[in-house]
């Protein structure tokens, strides 16, 4: 009798866990439906040729766009990828190929792992100090500069991971031909795994897409056209966070609006990676 019962006490169990499981599953399933088709549904109504062309009104005036929010955040996420790739392609390059197993790497390994799960907002306090402090005025390029330390682990820890995939026997053939060790990782290496390196850095890119802690304290916004990337320069996130909070329904309808774009473009990320990923693993 005990082993039967124990085998049908194992079984209810196991339905159990199964059922609160899927339950688990679709409750969150349902969740991100839901602010999906909300976003979705209310952001569609600030789509107009203004929302993409003009600048914002002054409070409690209707009309206007959010312009210069677009194009001052392609322009910070431009410039904090070309801040942060090459640094973390270059560093993950070495953590893969040339530092294996050394004291360097090691401690590169935990200032990566430590950046990762630093919160943003103590980047953006920090790159505060660092830049707009010392210089007196908030600017475009300290806004850049708190994303790429944001992207800047997770290209490294990409890089390292996609390159450490590459099987040894690739670099010891290229090398047995007589190629020196540089030129190996560049030919060999890198393109076996440049779509995973690419992969990489588009989900950085996406990472910090919607980012709005570092740049309150860094880029902050402007209602005006961008002269430099030293002056305080208009983006998405903050102008999220102002509309929202605003007591005006043209604006709060505009902050919908800036954040469908901003799910549209984290979206596109997303898939654009998946697809390279999946056309790694056909040709592997």
């Amino acid at each position: 009798m005990m082993p039967q019962r124990s085998l049908r006490m194992r079984k209810t169990v196991d339905r159990a866990v199964k059922a609160i499981s899927a339950l688990s599953a679709l409750a969150g399933l349902g969740a991100l439906v839901w602010i999906l088709y909300t976003v979705v549904i209310r952001g569609f109504r600030s789509f107009n040729l203004a929302f993409f062309t003009q600048l914002p009104t002054p409070p409690g005036v209707g009309g206007g766009g959010l312009a210069n929010a677009i194009v001052g955040t392609l322009l910070i996420t431009v410039h904090a990828t070309l801040i942060a790739v090459p640094i973390g392609i270059g560093a993950g390059v070495y953590l893969a190929e040339f530092g294996r197993g050394t004291k360097i790497a090691k401690l590169v390994q935990f200032i990566t792992n430590v950046l990762i799960g630093v919160p943003s907002i103590i980047v953006g306090v920090f790159i505060y100090i660092l830049l707009v402090v010392p210089f007196h005025t908030f600017s475009g390029i300290a806004g850049a500069s708190s994303l790429a330390v944001i992207m800047l682990p997770v290209v490294v820890r990409t890089t390292e991971d996609m390159l450490t995939l590459v099987p040894d026997q690739l670099r010891e053939s290229a090398l047995a031909l007589g190629a020196p060790h540089w030129q190996v990782t560049l030919k060999v290496v890198f393109r076996s795994a440049q779509s995973g390196l690419i992969t990489g850095v588009l989900l950085a890119v996406a990472r910090v897409s919607g980012e709005t802690a570092p740049l309150l304290f860094t880029a902050l916004n402007s209602p005006y056209w961008l002269h430099s990337m030293k002056e305080p320069l208009a983006n998405l996130t903050v102008t999220i966070f102002n509309y929202a909070m605003s007591p005006y329904t043209d604006w709060q309808q505009k902050a919908w609006g800036a954040s469908l774009l901003i799910m549209f473009g984290v979206l596109a990320l997303t898939i654009t990676a998946r697809l390279l990923l999946r056309q790694r693993g056909e040709h592997q």
